[in-house]
């Protein structure tokens, strides 16, 4: 293929012109080129395979100039510049070479001869043009594309990698805390406690860049609630209940934790909690009720700042593929989430 590109195609193309060429010039005149003598057609044969490689030469040369002097993206203004360009470049070729050649042949050079010279070869130059440089647009269009996909990813995964980091304090503030109370009245107590924080955190820190069973994330907040439970006042009225249909099912981590977050956090009231996860066809569906104390705070009400990056985290992860509710409801707190998982 770049052999018949660089040492066929020029000839052919150069041929192709001459044939167009003589094609409506005899028309015209009502002569037959093929009866002239062979060496006047051999001659002028030769000059256009010198045209054609000397313009597809020209053409490639041009090409590697306008990609270098202009960014190469597809814009009404750079096809314009580009084929005015060529245009006057292929006009000086031809009437170099095969001008000259028409002056020297049949009766001389005529202004039919002129306008066909001039305008058949312009008209091959453009279709040569459009070929040629729809590759290269269509080429650097799927490069840019490509870069804008890389790009974005590359800030999604930025912002999952920050939203997430911001879950870290918050656990971490709370788990210590509870330990550091617990080691007063209970020391083999907070030694249990340490444990379940230690695999809370591996978990935490080593599967945060794919998706996991949805098993595994209910362990871990089970683990989780255990470590709450420590803490929480003795009048929790707590009730876990999940779907043992949950297994192999895959999801992001962490996408559930906020929920149990901020129920632990703003329980008050009647201290009733109601953790529940469920499959539903091809969801998950997780749910979370807690009652609140009759003066509730507007962090209460909104839902807390976990619930605000949660959806974030979610439309990054999940677009179009999830729905998420959370209000307050006469005084129970009510957040449900469903995942359509893989």
């Amino acid at each position: 293929m770049i052999f018949f590109r660089r040492f066929i195609f020029p000839a052919v193309y150069g041929l192709i012109i001459y044939f167009t060429v003589r094609l409506l010039h005899d028309t015209e005149i009502g002569e037959r080129f093929w009866r002239r003598e062979v060496a006047q057609n051999a001659f002028e044969m030769g000059c256009s395979i010198i045209t054609g490689y000397v313009g597809v030469y020209m053409f490639e040369r041009l090409f590697k100039y306008f990609d270098k002097k202009w960014p190469l993206q597809f814009c009404y203004q750079n096809m314009v510049r580009e084929l005015l360009i060529l245009v006057v470049c292929n006009l000086a070729l031809v009437n170099l070479i095969l001008t000259p050649m028409a002056a020297f042949t049949d009766d001389g050079l005529s202004w039919g001869d002129l306008a066909d010279i001039c305008m058949i070869p312009t008209l091959y130059a453009i279709v040569y043009y459009g070929i040629a440089r729809s590759r290269t647009y269509m080429m650097a269009y799927v490069d840019n594309r490509v870069l804008l996909e890389k790009v974005t990813n590359d800030h999604l995964q930025t912002e999952l990698k920050f939203l997430k980091a911001q879950y870290h304090p918050h656990f971490l503030f709370n788990a210590l805390n509870t330990i550091y109370f617990q080691m007063d009245e209970d020391v083999q107590g907070a030694k249990t406690s340490i444990e379940k924080f230690s695999e809370l955190l591996r978990y935490q820190l080593y599967d945060q860049q794919q998706q996991v069973p949805v098993l595994n994330e209910l362990e871990y907040l089970q683990g989780f609630i255990d470590l709450q439970k420590i803490r929480s006042s003795d009048r929790l009225q707590l009730t876990v209940n999940f779907d043992a249909a949950l297994n192999g099912q895959l999801v992001y981590p962490l996408l559930f934790l906020p929920f149990v977050e901020n129920a632990f956090k703003f329980v008050g009231g009647d201290y009733v909690m109601y953790i529940s996860a469920s499959l539903l066809d091809d969801e998950i569906l997780f749910k979370v009720e807690n009652s609140v104390p009759d003066f509730k705070t507007p962090a209460a009400k909104a839902g807390g700042i976990g619930l605000e990056n949660l959806k974030r985290r979610l439309d990054l992860l999940y677009p179009g593929k999830y729905s998420l509710h959370a209000a307050l409801e006469s005084d129970t707190f009510i957040a449900e989430l469903k995942l359509k998982y893989e």
